[in-house]
């Protein structure tokens, strides 16, 4: 992997080319992902439904959870317009997922 703006602007590229079409399409290709040198897992999709399209980044580890300061690294390359919102998480979870929900454009 390059460096974050570069490889964010490919995961965006990926996620804009294929949506996952909500609740039919489910299923994320590795086009979505990438690994840094470090070993951290970020996936990024866009998801669409009639009404609403989100943005969704998720962050792995296989040794710890994320870091804030690993995260938002990655959260300003990838979102597009709105504040992402963490979701909760399971104790003990080496994942963190951060969300943007939008109105559907017409």
């Amino acid at each position: 992997m390059t460096d974050i703006a570069s490889e964010a602007a490919r995961l965006r590229a990926a996620a804009v080319s294929k949506p996952l079409r909500l609740p039919v399409n489910r299923k994320v290709d590795e086009s979505h992902h990438a690994v840094t040198a470090d070993g951290l897992s970020v996936w990024y999709t866009i998801q669409v439904s009639p009404h609403r399209r989100i943005q969704e980044a998720v962050f792995e580890r296989a040794d710890r959870m994320p870091t804030d300061d690993e995260v938002n690294a990655w959260l300003t390359q990838l979102f597009e317009g709105g504040d992402p919102a963490e979701a909760p998480s399971f104790p003990g979870s080496m994942t963190r997922r951060f969300e943007v929900f939008n109105d559907a454009p017409p």
